[in-house]
């Protein structure tokens, strides 16, 4: 009987260090997960990166189309557009005034700009770049609530297929583009999110 007790205790106590050395295993799995997760989140190179590809996003190529108020910029220097031209609830112009009276899908020498489908961002998500620091506007592109419930990598699409996005280094004669290509933006862009998207102060 004591023989049968002595048995038991020592398949308990077995079972009880295979359990503590599973814990040990689990423990170091864990730890090197969180070790690798934390090898992806590098705050103050996302900001850094972020802070160099607002540049682009500060440029009035981009810029004019994301103004403070409900009238597009135009020009280098950002001057309200002519004609009393308003955004309009889908961003297409107000009345009568809509884009494509002017705009049509290619530039026109000497005249107005052009791509397919161009617009201002709609009444309802206007996207605001005029005015904010970069830090506002990282925060602003990674607000669902702003900016059409894209994801970061969604947002990223968006720089990087997008055709109103793309004109901006195709405006036509008379108007600058940003000093950084739009392969180099891309770039920044992506490293923003792939190391954690972390905003600048």
């Amino acid at each position: 009987m004591a023989r049968l007790k002595n048995h038991g205790q020592t398949k308990t106590l077995a079972l009880l260090i295979v359990a503590a050395g599973l814990v040990v295993v689990l423990a170091g799995l864990f730890s090197c997960l969180n070790r690798a997760t934390a090898g992806n989140q590098d705050s103050e190179g996302a900001k850094k990166a972020f802070a160099e590809a607002a540049e682009v996003l500060f440029h009035p190529r981009c810029l004019n189309c994301h103004p403070s108020g409900d009238a597009p910029l135009i020009r280098d220097d950002s001057q309200t557009h002519m004609f009393n031209v308003k955004r309009g609830p889908e961003g297409k112009g107000a009345g009568a005034m809509n884009c494509s009276l002017c705009h049509g899908e290619t530039n026109k020498p000497g005249g107005a700009p052009g791509v397919a489908n161009w617009h201002m961002p709609p009444e309802n998500m206007p996207m605001v770049f005029q005015g904010l620091t970069p830090g506002q506007l990282c925060r602003q592109l990674k607000d669902p609530k702003q900016n059409g419930g894209r994801t970061g990598e969604q947002v990223i699409d968006h720089i990087d297929k997008d055709t109103l996005v793309l004109w901006g280094w195709n405006p036509g004669e008379g108007r600058t583009t940003p000093k950084m290509s739009h392969k180099e933006f891309s770039a920044k862009m992506h490293e923003w999110i792939a190391k954690g998207g972390a905003c600048p102060e």
